[in-house]
C-alpha cells in the first residue's frame, strides 16, 4: 500500500519569493516536494530544506517533459511577476508556460492550483472592493493580468475535459521578507519624495506570504476546492499611505507630509498609458505603469469570504505581526539602521 499517495507534489517557481515559503511549508508538513528550477538558478536553500530539483524552462516544453511523472499536486507558481514588460514576455511566461504546464499534468496529477492575481479580474478604473469569485471579470489591456485571465482559461478548459482537476488561486499585493512590495517601497522611500495615487487613501489590499501559503495548502488538499476560484486577502484595513509610513518608521525615516506627493488617478492613469507603453517598446523600467496605478489608485479588497467559508482560511498573521518579521528581514538584509 502507497502510504505517500497524494503526498508527491511538484512546485513550479520554487525559488521565488512565495515559491520558497510554499516548499518550506510543504517539507514541515510531510510532503515529498519537487522543485522546478531554471538552469543555472541556485536552488542551494531549497536542498538544504529537503526539495528535489528539477531544471527546465517552462516555456521549451522540451525541456519539462515527463516532469509530472509520479505527481499528485501541482502548485503552478511560475510566471513574469513584475509590472513592466512587453505583452510577448509576459505570455511567454505566463500563458505559454502554463500550456506547457498542463499539457504534462493532463492526466498524471490528482490536483493542479494555478496561482492567479486579482489583476486577472479586471485592474484597471474600476473599483475592485467587494468583488466576488462567481462577478464578471475582463482585460484590461494590462498584459500581466490579461495573461493572467487567458491562462486561467485554460486550466478551467483542461478542467472540464477531465484532464486536471483544477484550482484557481487570485491573491491580492503579497508582503513579506523579500516581497517585491517591501523592497521597491524601500527603494521609493530612499528617494526625496514618494508619488501616491489619490494621496494613498485606499486599501493597500495586503496579503501575507504566510497566510496566503495557508489557502495554496488548502486548496490543494480539500476535495471541495476541485473547480472553484478563490480570492485571498488579508482583513488588514491599511491603506497604503499607512502602509508607506509603516514602511518608512521600520527604515528610520521620519516621514512628513511634504514628503508624499497626491496625483489624481486620472492624471497618473493617462500618463502611464502613455509612458509605461514607451518604456516598454525599448525594453526599460518605469514605476509608471497601468499596472501600478490600478494596484494604487483603486479599492481592490476583493471578496474573501469563500475561502473562509469553503476552505476554512482565515487572516493568521496579522498585520503588526507582518510589520515585525518584515523588520527582522530588514535588518538581516542591512536595510535599516
Amino acid at each position: 500500500m502507497n502510504t505517500n499517495k497524494g503526498k508527491n507534489v511538484l512546485v513550479t517557481g520554487a525559488g521565488g519569493f512565495i515559491g520558497k515559503v510554499l516548499c518550506k511549508r510543504l517539507v514541515d508538513n510531510k510532503f515529498n516536494v519537487t522543485g522546478l528550477a531554471m538552469p543555472g538558478e541556485k536552488t542551494g536553500d531549497l536542498e538544504q530544506m529537503g526539495v528535489s530539483i528539477v531544471r527546465g524552462d517552462l516555456t521549451m516544453p522540451e525541456t519539462i517533459s515527463g516532469i509530472c511523472k509520479d505527481i499528485d499536486t501541482v502548485y503552478h507558481l511560475a510566471a513574469r511577476v513584475t509590472y513592466w514588460g512587453t505583452k510577448k514576455e509576459f505570455y511567454d511566461t505566463i500563458y505559454k508556460a502554463t500550456k506547457n504546464i498542463l499539457e504534462e499534468a493532463a492526466g498524471k496529477v490528482q490536483r493542479f492550483v494555478y496561482v492567479s492575481s486579482v489583476v486577472a479580474t479586471g485592474l484597471g478604473t474600476k473599483h475592485r472592493k467587494g468583488l466576488q469569485e462567481s462577478d464578471s471579470v475582463y482585460k484590461t489591456g494590462i498584459f500581466y493580468g490579461d495573461a493572467k485571465l487567458d491562462a486561467e482559461g485554460l486550466v478551467w478548459n483542461c478542467h472540464r475535459d477531465g484532464k486536471i482537476s483544477g484550482t484557481v488561486i487570485r491573491p491580492t499585493n503579497v508582503i513579506g521578507p523579500g516581497s517585491v512590495w517591501v523592497r521597491d517601497a524601500v527603494d521609493n522611500l530612499s528617494k526625496p519624495f514618494l508619488p501616491l495615487i489619490d494621496n494613498g487613501c485606499w486599501s493597500a489590499s495586503l496579503l501575507y506570504v504566510e497566510n496566503l501559503v495557508d489557502a495554496l495548502v488548502l486548496a490543494g488538499t480539500k476535495e471541495i476546492a476541485a473547480g472553484q476560484t478563490y480570492h485571498i486577502r488579508d482583513d488588514y484595513s491599511v491603506t497604503w499611505r499607512r502602509y508607506f509610513t509603516d514602511i518608512a518608521g521600520l527604515m528610520g525615516k521620519d516621514v512628513k507630509v511634504t514628503t508624499f506627493v497626491s496625483i489624481p488617478f486620472a492624471l497618473a492613469w493617462f500618463s502611464a498609458g502613455f509612458i509605461g507603453a514607451l518604456f516598454a517598446a525599448f525594453h526599460l523600467k518605469t514605476t509608471l505603469t497601468r499596472h501600478n496605478v490600478g494596484m494604487m489608485g483603486r479599492d481592490n479588497d476583493i471578496d474573501n469570504s469563500k475561502a473562509k467559508q469553503e476552505l476554512g482560511w482565515n487572516t493568521r498573521v496579522e498585520y503588526e505581526e507582518a510589520l515585525q518579521l518584515i523588520e527582522a528581514w530588514m535588518k538581516k538584509e542591512k536595510l535599516v539602521p
